[in-house]
């Protein structure tokens, strides 16, 4: 765990020149103010200030005055920079000048719900994701088309999979950032590709998927393409979606945290799946549209994994998709979870399925506003 006297020392002896202070809003669209190296002891100090009031779902122009403090355990080295005058990033906490943190700082959202699993019920939770995305072909004035990169299929291999050389330099990219990729392969639909996870804690596993996603449009642009993680691109082709894996630290509570989530899955819905593109991939191919479980079973809003491991007992949730804030669904799933613990709540049988998602992006956008569970673990 860095401290802030070892980044100090670090952005001293190797020539770090850049520091890029990365935080998220309401969308979980990335921001970042870049400072000059000789500006982080300041920054660590008295947080760096910014414009809230520009930032989607912040703040009135009124009073809009918000400051970034860093985090030095967080600190990566981007490594498609220069080695000499090297950048590095780091996530930050979002404060007021008063030194209170600001209420729509989505990382530390997740970071109270992490703290209320561990302190009010002894539980630590696992997150993996499995992401999914196309990469389209770029126009003659390089702009983003429709035409996917390849026409391949699941798990195909190169010549027909186009994608294998941009996954590889998508994996590597990740391990210099310390990030570990488990597995990555050529989806069903064509031009479209997986990369999944390994699994860490909820806040480790939201800050690796924000980076993957920058990652990914990075590489893509470099090798002259788009790369589109919007929940259905191509109408009659597969959906992408944000497989969520949870695993925790007392597997007896499992049938609890699976019913806790089912119980709260159409309030959750709004935060899981914020687009109105969101709501064409529900329903359709293997993407959820009714609110039961199955062993494992793709159909199912949370399916059971078979298992060779009785250590590896998991549920992986389904029905997110890549357009979402993953910092706040894991805030949300996390209290869902804590929700069926502290009520003692059991899960329907297996395929039961008499409830369905939310039709509409303004559907869920009612249930969610009308939500005491939602206004519970947000509190905007």
């Amino acid at each position: 765990m860095y401290t802030q006297s070892d980044v100090l020392d670090y952005v001293n002896e190797e020539d770090v020149k850049f520091v890029r202070l990365a935080f998220f809003d309401m969308n979980g669209v990335q921001k970042n103010i870049s400072i000059m190296a000789s500006q982080l002891e300041r920054a660590f100090s008295d947080g760096i200030s910014f414009d809230a009031s520009a930032i989607y779902g912040f703040e009135k122009a009124e009073k809009s005055d918000l400051f970034l403090f860093p985090e030095a355990s967080t600190i990566s080295v981007l490594p498609w920079r220069p080695n000499t005058g090297k950048v590095v990033r780091m996530f930050c906490t979002i404060k007021h000048s008063d030194g209170r943190i600001y209420k729509k700082d989505c990382r530390s959202l997740l970071k109270n719900a992490i703290k209320k699993a561990k302190e009010e019920y002894g539980i630590e939770f696992n997150i993996g994701t499995e992401i999914e995305f196309y990469l389209f072909k770029l126009d003659e004035k390089g702009e983003a088309t429709k035409i996917p990169f390849d026409e391949a299929g699941y798990m195909d291999i190169a010549p027909e999979d186009k994608g294998e050389n941009i996954r590889r330099e998508i994996c590597f990219t990740l391990e210099q950032m310390g990030i570990q990729p488990e597995a990555s392969h050529h989806e069903e639909g064509p031009g479209q590709n997986e990369i999944d996870f390994h699994y860490s804690d909820a806040l480790t596993a939201a800050d690796n998927a924000s980076t993957f996603k920058w990652i990914v449009r990075t590489r893509a642009a470099n090798s002259g393409l788009y790369a589109d993680f919007s929940p259905r691109p191509l109408p009659s082709k597969p959906g992408s979606g944000l497989h969520i894996n949870i695993s925790s630290s007392d597997s007896t509570k499992n049938k609890n945290i699976m019913a806790g989530i089912l119980s709260h899955a159409a309030e959750m819905t709004y935060y899981m799946n914020p687009t109105e593109n969101s709501y064409v991939r529900l329903g359709l191919d293997k993407a959820p549209k009714n609110i039961f479980w199955g062993n494992e079973n793709r159909l199912a809003l949370i399916r059971v994994p078979a298992i060779t491991n009785s250590d590896s007992k998991r549920l992986e949730v389904r029905s997110a998709d890549c357009e979402c804030n993953i910092y706040i669904v894991l805030t949300l799933l996390i209290n869902a979870a804590l929700d069926g613990i502290k009520n003692n709540l059991l899960p329907p049988e297996e395929g039961n399925n008499t409830l369905s998602l939310p039709d509409s992006l303004e559907e869920a956008k009612s249930i969610a506003q009308n939500s005491d569970f939602i206004k519970n673990s947000l509190d905007f």
